[in-house]
C-alpha cells in the first residue's frame, strides 16, 4: 500500500491536498522550495544558509524537463481524480491501477496513450508522492498486474527516429552559409555527430570547467582533437572526438572556426547570434535549436525526398545524429558502446540502424 514517510509533523494539515497551481510549478507545488528546518529545531544564521544549499541541491535533483513532465503527471493525476469523484491524497493503488487501465484504453474518445507514455505516467507519480510524504509501491497487485497486461496487450517495437549517414550529415552541412550562424551549426551538426552527444549535451557544453552554474561540462583540445568532459545521462564521462580527415567534414576545425570568429574564450560553447548571423550573444542555445536545425538542412539537402514534408521532418530528431554514428562507425562495438556511454551492447544496437546483422552466422556454426 501507500507508506508515510515524513518524520516531522510541521505541515499543516492540507499540506498534501492537490493543488490546481501545481501544474504552474515544475516540482508539483512540494519542490526545493518546501525544504525547511524541523519546527523543533531554532533557526540560526548557519542552519538557514544549510537550508538554501540543500534546496540549491534539491533543484538538480532531475533536469528542468523531467521536473516539468513529472508536475503536468501530477495535475493530470489529480484532475482525474476529481472528475472520477475520488480522492488523490491519500491515494489507494486500486485507483492507481484504474487510472492506468483508463490511459491505455479511454472511454472519452481521447487517443490511448503508449505503454513508454504511461509508465512515464507511472514515475511521475511516484515521484510526486514522494515530494509529498508517500512511497509508491509498484509491485501492489492492483498497479504491477493491471501495468503487465497493458505491456503485454499493448507494447510495440519503440519507433525509432532515422539516422543520419556520413553522405546524409556532409550534405546537410553543405547547406549552411559562412557567417558566424552558420559556423555555429556547422560545428554543433559535425560535433554532435562525431561525438554521438545527445542534444542536451552539445548545447551543455562550456569552455573552460565550472565556467558557468548550469555547465553540462566543458571542452579541452588538443593536437589530436577535443576531449569533452560531460556530466551526462549516465553520469561524468569523457569523449575523445578526434581530428577529422579534412577541414570541411573535421568537427575539431568547425569548432575552432565557431569559438575564434565569435571570440568565445568563456562560458557557454554554443550561444545565440542576432538576426544577421553576424553577432554572438551571451545567451546559450536552446536544446530544441538542435532539433529544428537538423530538420531544417535534412529539409535543404533534400534527404528522403521521395516522401512528403511532414513525414520527412518527422522521420529525424536530435537522436538521429547519435543513431548515425552508432549505425556508421566500422569499429568494434565496444568502442561505440563506450564512446555513447551506454552501460550494455543491446543498448548500444539499438542505435545501430544499419549494422550487420548476418556477420556471424550461428546456424552454420552449430553444423546446420
Amino acid at each position: 500500500m501507500f507508506k508515510n514517510t515524513e518524520k516531522s509533523s510541521s505541515e499543516p494539515a492540507n499540506a498534501s491536498s492537490p493543488n490546481e497551481d501545481d501544474a504552474k510549478d515544475p516540482h508539483g507545488g512540494r519542490g526545493p522550495e518546501s525544504l525547511t528546518l524541523p519546527d523543533l529545531v531554532a533557526g540560526s544564521g548557519t542552519l538557514d544558509r544549510l537550508v538554501e544549499t540543500a534546496r540549491d541541491y534539491a533543484k538538480h535533483a532531475a533536469s528542468e524537463n523531467t521536473l516539468k513532465a513529472y508536475a503536468k503527471d501530477w495535475a493530470h493525476f489529480t484532475r482525474w481524480c476529481r472528475m472520477k469523484g475520488a480522492e488523490s491524497m491519500p491515494p489507494s493503488p486500486e485507483m492507481i491501477g484504474l487510472y492506468l487501465a483508463d490511459l491505455a484504453a479511454p472511454t472519452n474518445g481521447v487517443p490511448a496513450l503508449s505503454v513508454s507514455t504511461i509508465e512515464r505516467r507511472l514515475s511521475g507519480l511516484a515521484w510526486n508522492l514522494t515530494q509529498r510524504g508517500f512511497t509508491l509501491d509498484r509491485k501492489n497487485r492492483h498497479i504491477a498486474t493491471v501495468l503487465a497486461g497493458i505491456k503485454r496487450k499493448h507494447a510495440r517495437p519503440p519507433v525509432q527516429k532515422e539516422a543520419i549517414l556520413p553522405e546524409d550529415l556532409l550534405a546537410m552541412v553543405a547547406t549552411l552559409p559562412f557567417d558566424l550562424r552558420g559556423l555555429r551549426d556547422r560545428a554543433i551538426l559535425l560535433l554532435g555527430y562525431a561525438g554521438g552527444l545527445r542534444r542536451s549535451e552539445i548545447v551543455s557544453l562550456d569552455v573552460g570547467k565550472d565556467d558557468t552554474p548550469d555547465s553540462g561540462g566543458w571542452i579541452e583540445t588538443v593536437d589530436d582533437g577535443t576531449i569533452l568532459t560531460l556530466n551526462a545521462k549516465t553520469g561524468w564521462r569523457e569523449v575523445e572526438i578526434g581530428r577529422g580527415s579534412s577541414d570541411q567534414t573535421c568537427p575539431v576545425h568547425a569548432l575552432e572556426q565557431w569559438l575564434h570568429f565569435a571570440k568565445i574564450d568563456f562560458g557557454p560553447v554554443f550561444v545565440r547570434t542576432t538576426r544577421d548571423g553576424k553577432k554572438a550573444l551571451k545567451a546559450r542555445l536552446s536544446d530544441k535549436h538542435v532539433a529544428r536545425l537538423i530538420k531544417q538542412t535534412v529539409l535543404d539537402a533534400g534527404i528522403r525526398s521521395e516522401l512528403p514534408e511532414k513525414e520527412r521532418l518527422a522521420l529525424f530528431s536530435g537522436h538521429s545524429l547519435r543513431a548515425g554514428l552508432a549505425s556508421s562507425a566500422d569499429v568494434d562495438e565496444r568502442h561505440v558502446q563506450k564512446h555513447l556511454g551506454h552501460a550494455s551492447s543491446e543498448m548500444t544496437r539499438r542505435y545501430q540502424r544499419r549494422r550487420d546483422r548476418f556477420r556471424v552466422n550461428l546456424t552454420k556454426a552449430a553444423g546446420l
